[in-house]
């Protein structure tokens, strides 16, 4: 995608999640697993995919972020799998007063842990495609700050309720919408690490919600969906109709195959954490959608909008880009990167510390442009 080097970090920034016991039965450690972020005051919010929670974490006096609380979810939404159900968080995202979460809506293939099973329980495991009802949440809670900085999540607070879009064990609203969608409707019920429906990215402005999908990618296009909720009763979102008769908007972007991994608005720009899609192994890149906020109808984003910022440090098998966060005191157009199995050399493993980077914005004017053309970013 691009010619090149990746970006060297600014610096970077010790998160430390000490309140581990809550979290004992999640097969990696949690700051191993990371897969989104979010920024509130003096507070970051953080999320694994494995469960149904958030942690949040405190600036300290020497700029690291520790102080871990472990949020459970259930006790501020309606989760239809309970406090044990797998939410997959992949999007967080503070705005107006609340913290937005998305789950990835996507399902999932048994491993075939060839390690405990012969070659054909194996194959027989794979059969298996699971729909966890938790991973369709969309929704927000109320912030409430404690103290100058510090903030915390609450059911209620005054005029402001947690709502969320209806979802149940066979069903959510999202994927009521989406079966009939002439792109998406066939990948419903593909898993997700198979090009199959995996929402990772999230960004919100006042009553507009935009998912970044992971996948499907179509034809070298990712899909970022933009929806205009509003609550209408207690505890319950509903979407507006925006584009005709659909409740979305759907954009897609040339990324050269990459999907959306996070999401985070810079005035009316979109930038967007783009990776490898499915499971495989390969760079990331940070990209701007300029005056993606304009956009007001579904359509295919003319490629000289879209602008390579940076590309990420890649490690094989090591360092997955999962998460995004504007970054001000680093200077304009700095950014927070947190990752997925982090390489050895960012974690402290007796204190369940992981190192986040910080990268400056490289941002050149190139922009991306159809593949006929044969211009690449630099």
């Amino acid at each position: 995608m691009s010619n090149t080097s990746p970006a060297e970090p600014v610096h970077q920034v010790p998160l430390t999640f000490s309140d581990w016991r809550p979290l004992r039965h999640v097969e990696d450690p949690l700051h191993k697993d990371l897969s989104a972020v979010a920024r509130v005051g003096d507070c970051l919010f953080l999320a694994c995919d494995e469960t149904a929670s958030v942690e949040r974490l405190r600036r300290l006096e020497d700029g690291s972020f520790g102080d871990h609380q472990h949020v459970a979810l259930d006790r501020l939404v309606d989760l239809p799998a309970g406090a044990d159900g797998e939410m997959d968080i992949e999007g967080l995202c503070a705005s107006d007063g609340f913290l937005w979460i998305v789950g990835s809506h996507s399902r999932k293939r048994s491993k075939p842990k060839r390690d405990e099973n012969d070659r054909d329980q194996a194959l027989q495991r794979m059969e298996e495609i699971q729909r966890e009802p938790n991973r369709y949440f969309l929704g927000r809670i109320p912030l409430v700050e404690e103290a100058p900085g510090p903030f915390a999540l609450a059911r209620s607070a005054g005029e402001r309720q947690s709502a969320w879009l209806k979802l149940g064990h066979r069903h959510s609203a999202l994927e009521r919408w989406l079966a009939a969608d002439p792109h998406l409707g066939p990948f419903l019920t593909i898993p997700s690490k198979e090009n199959g429906l995996d929402v990772e990215g999230l960004a919100v402005r006042g009553s507009r919600v935009w998912l970044g999908l992971r996948g499907p990618v179509l034809r070298g296009h990712a899909v970022v969906l933009d929806l205009e909720l509003e609550q209408k009763a207690p505890n319950r979102l509903k979407a507006r109709r925006v584009d005709g008769e659909h409740r979305y908007r759907k954009h897609l972007l040339d990324t050269r195959g990459l999907g959306v991994r996070d999401m985070r608005f810079e005035g009316d720009d979109l930038l967007l954490l783009v990776g490898p899609t499915m499971s495989l192994e390969g760079p990331a890149f940070v990209l701007r959608w300029r005056d993606a906020a304009q956009d007001d109808a579904s359509g295919v984003i003319s490629p000289d909008r879209i602008e390579a910022v940076a590309e990420l440090p890649y490690r094989l098998h090591a360092d997955h880009p999962e998460g995004l966060e504007l970054w001000p005191e680093a200077g304009p157009g700095a950014l927070l990167v947190i990752y997925d199995a982090p390489a050895p050399d960012r974690v402290e493993p007796e204190t369940f510390t992981v190192r986040a980077d910080v990268i400056g914005s490289r941002r050149t004017g190139e922009t991306m442009v159809s593949r006929d053309n044969k211009r690449i970013p630099v």
